[in-house]
């Protein structure tokens, strides 16, 4: 236990050492909601490699875009997603990925997340990446 214990650890040291390579590309705004001035945390798009963090695998997202990400529970479709319909065509895949997997969540209920859907185009990689843990 206290060798898997550690590899975590270690995994979590890695993804913090992204933060100033990601605070760059995001230029400190949520990269979903585009939330400036309020504190930001790497979040790593599930499932999660079994290699080493990749910081092409990880966004800089804001504390309740982060909460509401990595948990389904706690996840609000809702008017603060609006912003997802124009996040999912940023130039950066990970922002792609993780925008289309929030519009999906919210598709049934909020007819406008299945429109942008609908108008959303997405590289292939992109896509099964999106499609990748669900």
């Amino acid at each position: 236990m206290a060798k898997g214990y550690q590899a975590n650890q270690d995994r979590v040291a890695i993804i913090k050492s992204f933060g100033k390579e990601l605070a760059r590309r995001s230029r400190s705004k949520c990269e979903l909601c585009e939330t400036t001035g309020a504190a930001l945390s790497v979040f790593e798009i599930p499932p999660e490699s079994k290699n080493e963090p990749e910081v092409d695998r990880c966004l800089f997202l804001c504390e309740n875009c982060h909460e509401q990400a990595g948990n389904l529970k706690r996840f609000k479709p809702g008017e603060h997603w609006r912003c997802l319909a124009q996040t999912v065509w940023s130039e950066t895949p990970a922002v792609q990925v993780l925008a289309s997997r929030m519009l999906r969540r919210q598709a049934k209920s909020q007819p406008w997340a299945q429109e942008a859907l609908d108008g959303v185009f997405l590289d292939e990689e992109v896509e099964a990446w999106s499609l990748e843990a669900e």
